[in-house]
C-alpha cells in the first residue's frame, strides 16, 4: 500500500518505485519527517494503480527536481497551491490521470520547466496562459486536454527551443501564424484531431515529424515549393483535412521525406513526376482523393517503399509492372477503388513481402496467375514480428499508445473485413489479406492458391471466375474469410473447406455449385446465405433434400421401398422381353435351316472339315 511507505522513509534523494502494482492513496506528507531532514530531488511513482486525490501537502517537498505520477487513476483537482512550493522543479508528468488543473489566470509558477507531460489532464476550455512564463520547455504535452480555444500567438516562439510538442486531440482552432521561426531541434509536432484551418505555415515544415491530420487544413502547397532542401527525414501526416487542387510538382524540396500521408483530402489532377525523388519513402498514402490519370513511372525510384496506398481515387491505366521489379520491399499495396485496368503483372511475383494486396473494384481482366506461390511472406503461418519491425522500421522503433509505429507514425488503413469495411492499426503485424473482388478476371483459381498457408482473408467475389474451387484451398489452415460469390465457380465444394476450423465467414452464394453441402465441425454453423443462388446444392444447411437421401421425414424408409419395387418391376420387365426377343430372333434364323435340307446339308458339309482338322 502507498500509504505506508512515506513514514517510514529516512535519508533519501531519490526513490523510483515506478512500474510496479502499488495501490491506494497517497497519504499526507505532513507527518513525514523525512521529507524536511533531507534534501529529496526526484519522486517517480508512474504507471502504477494509485488512485484518490493529489495531497497539497505534496508542496512540502519543496526540493524536488523531478516529480512523475503519470500512468495512474489520480483525480480530482490540482491547483496552484499544489505546486508553488517548487522552486527547483524541472520535470512534472501528470499524464494519464484524471486530473483537472485549475490555475487562476494571474499565476506565475516558480519554477522553470523543461519538460511537462499533462496528456489526458483537463486544464481547458481556455489555452493555458501560465505556460507563457516557461521559458526552457524541450517537451511539452498538453493532449487531450480539452481545450476549447485558439492558440496564441507567443506560444509559437516557444517552439524554437522544443523538440517535441503534442497538442493533439483538443479542440483548438483559428489558424497558425506564417513566423519567421528557426526551429533549431527540428521537433515533433503532433496537432492532430483539433480545428485547425487555413495554410500550413513554412516555418513548421522544420520540423522532423509533422502531425496535422483531422483538422481543417486547405493548403500547404503554397509553401512546399519555396522550402530549401533539407537532407533530415521528415514524415508529414496532413490526411483528413480539406485540401483541395493538385499536387504540385516541386517534391525535390523535400526529398528526405520517410513518411507521407496526404490521404482523405480533396486532391484532384494527376500524380506528378517529380514524386519520384522522394526515394526515401517508406509510406506513400494517397487514398480516398479525386486523382486520376496513371501512375508515373518516376515512382519506380521509390524501391523502399513498404506501403503504398493509392486506394479510393480515379486512377486509371493498367497496374505497372515497375511495382514488382522496383518495389520488392512493399507489404501493404493498396489499389481498390479505381480505374485500373489489363491483366495482373506477372512482376508482382517479385512481391515476396507482401502481406495485404488489394486491387478490389478495378476493370482488372485475364486469370489469377499461379505466382501467387511467390508470396513468399504469406506462405508462413505466422508473422516473422521481428524480421517484419526490422524491414519496416529500420531502428526509427517507437511505442505510442501502445502501437508500434514508424517515427511516431502509426500504419492505420482501411480493409473490408468479412463484409464491412474496417480500419487496422498496425496491420503488417497481425494480417494477411488478398482482395481481388469486383473486378472482370476470368478462369479457374490456380491451385498454387493452397501455398498461402498464413492467408487470413481471400476475397474473390464479383468477378467471372469459373470451373472447380479446388480442393487445395482447404490447406490455408489460417483462413478467417473466404468469399468465392458471385462468379460462375461449378461443381462440388470440396469436402476440404471443412477442415479450416477457423473459417468464420463463408460467402459462396450466386455460383453453379451443385452436390451435397459438406458437413461436420463447424460446416453447420453457416446460415442458408452462404450458399443461396446455387441451384443444384443441396444440404441440411439450405434445408433441401439431395436425391440420394429421399425425404427426411419419417416415412423415407416406405418411399424408398416404393422407389425401389417400382424399379424391380420395370426391371423384370425389361429382362423378359430382352429374352423373349433373343429366343424368337435365334430360332428365326436357326429353325429354316435345320428344317430345309438343303441349308442343313451345306451347314454339314462346311463345318465337318473343322472338326476333323
Amino acid at each position: 500500500m502507498i500509504n505506508k511507505l512515506f513514514p517510514n522513509l529516512r535519508e533519501l534523494q531519490i526513490l523510483d518505485l515506478a512500474n510496479n502494482k502499488l495501490n491506494g492513496e497517497i497519504s499526507s506528507f505532513e507527518n513525514s519527517s523525512w521529507c524536511n531532514q533531507h534534501i529529496f530531488q526526484s519522486l517517480d511513482l508512474s504507471s502504477n494503480q494509485i488512485t484518490g486525490v493529489l495531497p497539497k501537502s505534496i508542496g512540502l517537498l519543496s526540493e524536488l527536481e523531478f516529480l512523475d505520477l503519470e500512468g495512474n487513476y489520480l483525480e480530482g483537482e490540482v491547483n496552484e497551491s499544489h505546486l508553488s512550493n517548487f522552486s527547483k522543479l524541472e520535470y512534472l508528468y501528470l499524464s494519464g490521470n484524471s486530473l483537472s488543473l485549475k490555475f487562476v489566470p494571474s499565476w506565475v509558477p516558480p519554477f522553470q520547466l523543461k519538460y511537462l507531460g499533462l496528456r489526458s489532464c483537463k486544464s481547458g476550455p481556455s489555452f493555458p496562459s501560465w505556460l507563457q512564463t516557461q521559458r526552457s520547455l524541450t517537451f511539452l504535452d498538453i493532449s487531450d486536454n480539452a481545450i476549447n480555444d485558439s492558440t496564441p500567438e507567443w506560444f509559437w516562439g516557444k517552439l524554437q527551443s522544443m523538440a517535441t510538442l503534442n497538442m493533439s486531440h483538443n479542440n483548438l482552432i483559428g489558424e497558425i501564424p506564417n513566423l519567421s521561426l528557426k526551429l533549431l531541434n527540428r521537433p515533433s509536432i503532433f496537432m492532430d484531431s483539433n480545428q485547425i484551418g487555413g495554410k500550413v505555415p513554412s516555418f513548421m515544415f522544420q520540423a522532423s515529424k509533422l502531425f496535422l491530420s483531422k483538422n481543417k487544413f486547405s493548403d500547404f502547397f503554397s509553401f512546399l515549393c519555396y522550402q530549401s532542401t533539407t537532407s533530415n527525414s521528415m514524415t508529414l501526416d496532413l490526411s483528413s483535412n480539406q485540401i483541395t487542387g493538385e499536387l504540385p510538382n516541386c517534391w525535390k524540396s523535400v526529398e528526405s521525406l520517410v513518411v507521407l500521408d496526404l490521404s482523405n483530402n480533396k486532391l484532384s489532377g494527376k500524380i506528378p513526376m517529380s514524386m519520384g525523388t522522394l526515394v526515401n519513402l517508406k509510406a506513400l498514402v494517397l487514398g480516398n482523393n479525386n486523382l486520376t490519370g496513371e501512375l508515373p513511372s518516376t515512382l519506380k525510384n521509390c524501391s523502399n517503399l513498404i506501403m503504398l496506398d493509392v486506394g479510393e481515387n480515379m486512377l486509371s491505366g493498367p497496374i505497372p509492372s515497375w511495382i514488382g521489379e522496383s518495389m520488392q520491399q512493399l507489404i501493404i499495396l493498396n489499389m481498390r477503388g479505381n480505374h485500373f485496368s489489363g491483366n495482373l503483372p506477372i512482376d508482382l511475383c517479385y512481391l515476396k513481402h507482401i502481406q495485404l494486396l488489394d486491387l478490389s473494384r478495378n476493370y482488372m481482366s485475364g486469370g489469377i496467375p499461379t505466382y501467387l506461390k511467390n508470396f513468399t511472406a504469406m506462405a508462413e503461418k505466422s508473422i516473422n514480428r521481428s524480421d517484419t519491425m526490422r524491414r519496416v522500421y529500420n531502428g526509427s522503433l517507437y511505442v505510442v499508445s501502445g502501437h508500434l509505429s514508424l517515427g511516431y507514425y502509426t500504419f492505420e488503413i482501411t480493409w473490408m473485413w468479412k463484409g464491412v469495411e474496417q480500419g487496422f492499426i498496425n496491420p503488417e503485424l497481425n494480417l494477411k489479406s488478398i482482395d481481388l473482388s469486383c473486378n472482370n478476371l476470368t478462369g479457374e483459381i490456380p491451385k498454387e492458391i493452397g501455398y498461402l498457408l498464413g492467408l487470413v482473408s481471400l476475397n474473390l467475389a464479383r468477378n467471372n471466375l469459373s470451373g472447380e474451387i479446388p480442393s487445395e484451398i482447404g490447406n490455408l489452415s489460417s483462413l478467417d474469410y473466404l468469399d468465392l460469390s458471385r462468379n460462375h465457380f461449378s461443381g462440388r465444394i470440396p469436402s476440404s473447406l471443412s477442415q479450416i476450423d477457423g473459417l468464420g465467414k463463408l460467402d459462396l452464394s450466386h455460383n453453379s455449385l451443385s452436390g451435397r453441402i459438406p458437413t461436420g465441425r463447424h460446416f453447420e454453423t453457416y446460415d442458408a446465405s452462404s450458399f443461396e443462388g446455387n441451384v443444384d446444392l443441396c444440404g441440411e444447411q439450405i434445408n433441401k433434400t439431395c436425391p440420394e437421401d429421399g425425404d427426411w421425414s419419417t416415412t423415407v424408409k416406405p418411399k424408398d421401398e416404393a422407389v425401389k419395387g417400382e424399379d424391380s418391376d420395370f426391371h423384370e420387365a425389361l429382362y423378359m422381353s430382352m429374352g423373349v426377343g433373343y429366343f424368337i430372333g435365334f430360332w428365326g434364323l436357326i429353325g429354316p435351316i435345320l428344317v430345309w435340307r438343303p441349308w442343313r446339308n451345306a451347314c454339314k458339309l462346311r463345318i465337318r472339315p473343322r472338326e476333323q482338322g
